[in-house]
């Protein structure tokens, strides 16, 4: 590395600049206290510095501080041994259905939602009232509605689909008409009370069926985007995890590897094989996990409350599908053809698949 030369005026000599150190051309007053500019103790200075000032900027005095700011009595749920203190010295309390509701695409659904106070209170007071919808992790997918008294606003593909039921004291229930296949989920009923905020959770589940889509042109075609218009065309939506291990506990087994909603790909499986990953799994859910939603390419399972003239006729669960329109299975590469309940799978007809 080269180094810069600077004159200083009225001085005799110059200041020579070398890689960040300063070497002065004049003798130090005290030869015996020279530290060298260039030392290790000089160079180590500004990161000891550094160190030093992002310390001070990460403490705080704060409770459990980690970036946000945390209060001890609006967030801790008497789970320590500290005690909870209420604003308005009662506890607020909400419910909401322990058992799933069950809907069909195009009905009109109530998600019930009340709430009280431990001990009770008379006097009215102003809630604000706020629905939203969650993915299967309980993190928030999607804000549904927000209601402060009469006043009410619904959000996204729920406007004009959605109103707050509140015939009793004290409710909280949220109605949805017109109901979608992408409605099925978990709902959150928050209810807040000035300071005071508590929820709870509720489940929608859409009656339907869970089918595998492989596009006509071959096994493992599709990538993410062309999933979901495949099941559209079927008048259908991609299957949820959920939905998928609902058709597993029911019954459905099948080797081939399909995209969910999430953008996961997961077959389920309940004869273990070796072509469907290995004898020694156990029955379940198999899972790839979060594939590349453009270059990857896989199969589909989609979901719909009914198979629209697509040769398929709904019928129990036990039962499978039961097939009117006479559409045959591929070959298979065994030779062989046969009637299709779910569709057939590379390893053939069998089980839910097709017809012996």
């Amino acid at each position: 590395m080269g180094s810069a030369r600077h004159h200083v005026p009225g001085k005799a000599g110059v200041l020579l600049v070398n890689l960040g150190c300063y070497r002065s051309p004049f003798p130090p007053l005290q030869p015996r206290l020279r530290i060298l500019p260039c030392s290790p103790v000089m160079l180590l200075l500004p990161l000891l510095l550094e160190a030093t000032l992002l310390r001070l900027a990460s403490s705080s005095h704060h409770p459990f501080y980690n970036g946000f700011y945390y209060n001890r009595i609006m967030n801790d749920k008497d789970k320590g041994q500290e005690k909870v203190f209420y604003f308005n010295g009662a506890k607020l309390v909400v419910e909401t259905s322990k058992d799933p509701i069950y809907s069909s695409n195009g009905a009109n659904v109530t998600l019930p939602c009340h709430y009280y106070y431990e001990p009770d209170m008379e006097a009215k007071r102003k809630i604000r009232i706020k629905w939203s919808k969650l993915r299967d992790d309980y993190t928030k997918e999607q804000d549904v509605l927000v209601a402060i008294g009469k006043t009410y606003v619904a959000f996204g593909d729920f406007q004009g689909r959605a109103h707050l039921h509140q015939a009793g004291r004290r409710e909280a229930s949220l109605v949805v008409s017109d109901v979608r296949l992408k409605d099925d989920g978990k709902y959150r009923c928050e209810v807040i009370d000035g300071l005071e905020d508590e929820s709870d959770v509720v489940d929608l589940r859409l009656q339907g069926i869970v089918f595998p889509y492989q596009p006509p042109h071959g096994q493992y075609r599709l990538n993410f985007h062309e999933a979901e218009r495949a099941c559209q065309e079927q008048g259908a939506i991609l299957a949820t995890f959920s939905q998928l291990f609902q058709a597993w506990s029911e019954g459905l087994d099948w080797c081939n590897a399909g995209w969910l909603a999430d953008g996961t790909v997961q077959y389920p499986i309940h004869l273990p094989r070796k072509p469907c990953g290995g004898l020694h799994l156990a029955p379940g859910i198999r899972s790839y996990g979060p594939r590349h939603r453009h270059l990857h390419r896989f199969d589909a399972f989609c979901f719909s409350s009914a198979l629209k003239g697509r040769g398929w006729e709904v019928g129990s669960w036990r039962k499978m599908l039961r097939p009117i329109s006479g559409i045959p299975c591929p070959p298979s590469p065994l030779g062989h053809r046969a009637q299709p309940m779910w569709g057939c799978s590379r390893q053939g007809c069998s089980g839910w698949g097709c017809s012996r």
